[in-house]
């Protein structure tokens, strides 16, 4: 695909999601849920601190986050450990933690594998009047083992199987039955990178990649109702400039949609109550298959509505040297849809073949649950 066609559209993409629109005050209520949502959690250090747009970066152990066919490009073999004191602003017993792994078969094939855990410290559980009925530690991981082959010399493919478990809770409370959640998805991610000039002292790369992500079961916490996965879909960029094999800065761009139904509208009766009859929309209650070839046209405010359920990522990487890196970043999304907005930064340093990054997130919207979140990624890594 021409260079010059990807940068257009993702430009025309970038400014038509940035545009202000009009919202009703219905439309301000629809934000849109899923279950086993930490999927969607930025999980390393890199990643988050270049604002969560690392499609375009250079391969390392992370890139199963965001775009497992990254691997054919990475080194011969990396281990990747990242750890994120979770919501430390409120409670001090919660975590985020990422393992990873990637191993080259041969020159066009690499296997890697990721597990992701959150533990949510200890929750307690109580009745009506305030009495404690039980105390849990709520915890949810996802296994995920992939598969990416490198189709041609700058094209790749790969495919992820994944394991969740959601254990938010388990027994009776309040008439409410609830239990541990499992759950099977899968991810499709292409992805190409290559130098457009190259000479002896001047570089440019270009790299692009697009990935369809948790796409499997609905996962159940209750007998009553089945929640849809963060299916997402990710398109991202990166465009690096060097003046030597070794200096350059990266700049980056990634857009992503979550492939689930939007709330509908509901009928209100005499009384003002919000009735079962839609007014506008679909039904939310369809199967995966129709959800991810209807969530791209299911919002009840139409066009304008649906471009807000985008979010934006742009961020930078300068690498000196391939020893110390600078980074830094904004994500974007829109106030009725979730109002996560937030600039970050990233340090890096690498001795050997030892890397350790870190990451800094500071919200810039007011309704906002992560408050200066901080991320530590120690990685591995075994050059050809």
């Amino acid at each position: 695909m021409n260079t010059k066609i990807i940068i257009g559209i993702f430009v025309a993409l970038l400014v038509a999601i940035a545009l202000p629109t009009k919202r009703t005050v219905a439309q301000r209520t629809r934000t849109v849920t899923t279950g086993a949502s930490f999927l969607l959690l930025s999980p390393d250090a890199r990643n988050a601190g270049v604002g969560e747009a690392s499609t375009g970066l250079e391969a390392d152990a992370n890139v199963l986050y965001a775009n497992a066919a990254k691997l054919v490009f990475a080194d011969r073999m990396g281990v990747s450990l990242s750890y994120t004191p979770w919501m430390r602003q409120l409670v001090d017993d919660e975590h985020l933690s990422y393992l990873t792994a990637y191993h080259r078969l041969n020159d066009r094939e690499v296997l890697g594998m990721s597990v992701k855990y959150l533990d949510l410290g200890e929750a307690s559980f109580r009745d009506e009047t305030g009495n404690l009925l039980d105390t849990y530690k709520p915890a949810e991981f996802a296994f995920d083992v992939s598969y990416a082959r490198k189709l041609g010399e700058y094209f790749a493919m790969a495919l992820t199987a994944r394991y969740i478990r959601s254990a938010l809770g388990a027994g009776n409370y309040n008439g409410l039955e609830m239990d541990h959640a499992n759950a099977f998805a899968v991810d499709i991610s292409i992805y190409s990178e290559r130098e457009l000039f190259r000479s002896h002292q001047f570089g440019k790369r270009f790299a692009w990649g697009i990935s369809l992500s948790n796409v499997g079961t609905k996962i159940n916490y209750t007998n009553s109702k089945e929640s849809f996965l963060p299916m997402n879909l990710r398109l991202g960029t990166g465009y690096a400039l060097y003046n030597d094999p070794n200096n350059r800065l990266t700049l980056l761009l990634d857009i992503n949609k979550l492939m689930v139904p939007t709330p509908p509208t509901y009928k209100q009766d005499e009384n003002g109550q919000l009735t079962t009859e839609i007014e506008r929309g679909r039904d939310p209650n369809r199967s995966v298959p129709d959800a991810l070839f209807t969530s791209l046209f299911d919002a009840p405010g139409g066009f304008r509505e649906e471009l807000s359920e985008f979010t934006v990522a742009g961020g930078f990487e300068f690498s000196y040297y391939r020893q110390f890196f600078l980074r830094a970043g904004y994500f974007h999304e829109a106030p009725d849809k979730g109002n996560r907005q937030h600039l970050s930064t990233g340090l890096g340093v690498r001795v050997n073949d030892f890397q350790l990054d870190m990451s800094y997130t500071m919200p810039m919207a007011r309704r906002y649950t992560v408050r200066n979140e901080f991320k530590a990624t120690l990685s591995f890594n075994i050059n050809n």
